[in-house]
């Protein structure tokens, strides 16, 4: 339950009082004099309610109400008037305050509007954060595509793991999403408003890292003209992103492994520490557990960048996404060239079905865009040690219970009398495939 209250004053006494009887009570209660004083410091979403006397100095509570009205409308103020200021306050009513109570009020009084106000703040909150994050959910599915269980999971654990203030390690093969999981997890996060900085350690020559990461103060070394603000300062606020941290050389392994301790850092040349606020995700393709071992990292580092872990399937892992993504890259360049996409033959799906995609969606992007520029993208060498064809059938199954559940929005009968199914086969079958109907839906 809610129990956030400010009031808003310029008498002492009815403020002391006030504060009195809902401290008492349970309440939490912040106290101003000015209703100016009160915008300034009023947190965005409060989880409360506002109590406001109509007649004060400067900004009244009329002008107050209307501006937290301007800001949210669905915060709940109630207005404390004198005699002669009842009409106001039923005025006030009809443009948006919640209640109006007649001084002199007793506590029980002021208790009971308040108590009313704060469960329907709490009901309005609710359902804020449940449109919140359904929005996000829809967002993040246009953005990590796929309707396997692998990626319906990495997406809740993206979400999940976007607003916690804590460091990610993302392991997956070359082309799997690294960067773009990297980029979700920025982007749907508290850091959003600020730099996502990216830096591919296994593109930057050795002898260069350090400037790179740290930036470096004029004539620090040979050839360092001017100041340059490093990547680690220039993310200060935000996100690190760092692909391929195995490649980072031990040397500055050690000196990152001090930055995340201590979020301080040192420009080259510079005797002078900057704090820094940053979230590092880092990406790999090795175990960096197992890259200690071999002495090629250390350990320490590794623990701290990866106190949560996030683990990318292989296209080969997860078929039943490779025709959405397909139909995906294709349709996007077939856009950006004017053009339709061609579309896909059976035969052509079962080549994608079948193929091990080494590149994984890097590759079937390129796939894709071939295919949309008519130079036969689809024309893949199949590898001879692809799936079975027990594997295969299934995988072409539930593509088809996808398509089918997308095309009728997630309507069961017509899903049963377009796929000729009875509805216990269907039952079956959308089990075995992880298929659930409310994802299929049409919320518009």
């Amino acid at each position: 339950m809610l129990n956030s209250v400010i009031v808003v004053d310029d008498e002492a006494s009815i403020r002391a009082a006030v504060e009195q009887w809902l401290s008492l009570s349970g309440f939490s209660v912040q106290l101003f004099a000015r209703a100016e004083d009160c915008l300034a410091q009023l947190p965005r979403h409060f989880p409360g309610v506002v109590i406001s006397d109509v007649r004060m100095p400067g900004m009244d509570g009329l002008q107050l109400l209307e501006r937290l009205r301007g800001d949210d409308p669905d915060l709940p103020v109630i207005l404390l008037t004198g005699h002669g200021d009842v009409p106001m306050a039923v005025e006030a009513m009809r443009n948006g305050a919640y209640d109006f109570l007649e001084k002199p009020f007793t506590p029980q009084h002021l208790l009971g509007s308040l108590r009313r106000a704060l469960e329907k703040r709490q009901l309005v909150l609710e359902n804020r954060r449940l449109h919140e994050q359904a929005d996000l959910k829809s967002r993040l599915e246009t953005t990590l595509l796929g309707m396997s269980q692998g990626l319906q999971q990495l997406r809740r654990q993206v979400l999940d793991l976007a607003t916690l203030p804590v460091n990610v390690l993302i392991r997956g093969e070359t082309g799997s999403g690294k960067e773009r999981v990297a980029r979700c997890l920025h982007d749907f996060g508290p850091r959003a408003d600020k730099p996502f900085v990216a830096l591919n350690c296994a593109a930057i020559p050795e002898t260069l890292f350090e400037a790179e990461l740290f930036g470096h103060e004029s004539g620090a070394f040979t050839g360092a003209q001017g100041k340059r603000i490093g990547k680690l300062e220039y993310a200060n606020g935000g996100t690190l992103f760092l692909d391929e941290i195995e490649s980072m050389p031990l040397a500055q392994q050690a000196k990152l492994l001090r930055v995340i301790q201590e979020q301080k850092l040192e420009r080259l040349g510079a005797n002078q520490s900057i704090s820094v606020d940053l979230r590092i995700i880092a990406a790999t393709k090795p175990d960096l557990l197992e890259e200690a071992r071999a002495g090629r990292f250390r350990e320490d580092l590794a623990y701290r960048l990866n106190v949560a872990e996030l683990r990318l399937a292989p296209l080969r892992e997860r078929r039943e996404d490779i025709p959405l993504l397909f139909e995906h890259f294709a349709q996007a360049a077939a856009e950006r060239l004017g053009r339709s996409a061609p579309p896909l033959s059976g035969p052509q799906l079962a080549q994608l079905l079948v193929h091990e995609w080494p590149g994984n969606v890097r590759e079937l992007a390129n796939a894709a865009e071939r295919h949309a520029l008519g130079l036969g993208g689809v024309n893949i060498e199949v590898a001879p040690a692809g799936p079975s064809l027990a594997e295969q059938m299934e995988s072409f199954e539930a593509q088809c219970l996808r398509a089918a559940l997308r095309q009728h929005a997630g309507e069961i009968k017509a899903v049963m009398e377009t796929l000729q199914l009875p509805r216990r086969t269907l039952n079956e079958k959308m089990q075995r495939h992880g298929l659930v109907r409310e994802d299929y839906l049409d919320r518009g």
